[in-house]
């Protein structure tokens, strides 16, 4: 496969069963093949998606000593800012060239899981950046959650077999900026090759080059989105959850061409995580004679913790 699908999630939203099963036939095809979607019929309107990048630059903007006022000690950069070149690949050495942000899961007060996650940092400087950031958090949640049920169904499971385990998940938000490139890299990119952790990742701003995905030949290949759409991938979560029928697919942002290194690069992914109790074990109609079971069991909280050890965000 050399393209990156494109499919309409306002087929399954539909009252049509024909156009439901199209849309579960096509993604369930594509995250077998490839791994990733572009995705139109969002939850996101344009007005949200300009505010959302307003804030984020506004954010990134900001001086140095005022950004790292919001980096907070150990919490392995789950809520928060993370400082230029701090996340590391799994597998490599040099840091990405990239700082980012994360908002988290919202909570009630009365959550069982509100000792469990960090409190969302609040930026005292941009009024409507916390605000702004909530609302793409829940919107994102919300596709999300319709993209589970069109794969529960193409994997034989009740269509609502994920919600009450995205429910309150660890997931997270995260406005990622590329600053200008203003000495030769010394063999850093913007984002090393790297499988997501978590089931599914919805991201903004693949709308121009830099974003690159492997296929299965083993060869790159540029997942450039339409301004309408989302990418959408599979995390290894989901992929070990599955024994490996949906692929959790490598993918970089490599560096621009030199003549753009003094552009600024932004994205949005908002990695959609379980509560840390589910089970990633493999599901037993993934699991035959032709497909024996490939991963130990695990749950998705030690899963994760481990992950962030390997990311270097945690220190063992």
């Amino acid at each position: 496969m050399d393209k990156i699908p494109s499919v309409d999630l306002r087929d399954f939203l539909s009252d049509n069963p024909e156009r439901k099963q199209k849309f579960v036939n096509e993604i369930g095809k594509a995250y077998e093949e490839i791994g990733f979607v572009a995705l139109k019929g969002h939850f996101l309107d344009d007005n949200l998606v300009d505010d959302l990048y307003g804030e984020v630059k506004n954010f990134f903007e900001q001086p140095v000593e005022t950004k790292q006022k919001y980096e907070i000690p150990g919490i392995g950069g789950q809520r928060g800012y993370v400082g230029f070149g701090k996340e590391t690949a799994k597998g490599f050495k040099k840091g990405d060239l990239k700082e980012f942000w994360h908002f988290g899961q919202y909570l009630s007060d009365d959550s069982k899981y509100k000792t469990e996650y960090p409190d969302n940092v609040i930026v005292d400087e941009l009024p409507k950046f916390n605000e702004v950031g909530k609302e793409a958090f829940q919107m994102l949640e919300k596709t999300g959650q319709y993209v589970l049920r069109a794969l529960a169904l193409h994997l034989g499971l009740n269509e609502f077999y994920f919600d009450d385990k995205i429910a309150e998940g660890n997931s997270i938000l995260r406005p990622i900026h590329y600053p200008p490139i203003t000495e030769e890299p010394d063999d850093a990119v913007r984002a090393a090759a790297h499988g997501d952790i978590n089931l599914i990742t919805l991201l903004m701003g693949a709308q121009g080059k830099g974003l690159q995905v492997q296929n299965h030949n083993g060869e790159w290949i540029d997942a450039i989105a339409e301004p309408d759409e989302l990418m959408i991938n599979v995390g290894d979560m989901l992929s070990r959850h599955t024994n490996n029928k949906l692929k959790s697919t490598i993918h970089r942002v490599v560096n621009p061409p030199r003549e753009m290194w003094s552009t600024s690069r932004y994205s949005i992914p908002f990695f959609m995580h379980p509560i840390s109790a589910m089970s990633l074990n493999a599901l037993e109609n993934c699991v035959d004679e032709n497909n024996p079971k490939l991963y130990e069991d695990t749950t998705a909280g030690e899963f994760l913790h481990e992950r962030l050890i390997e990311l270097g965000l945690i220190k063992k």
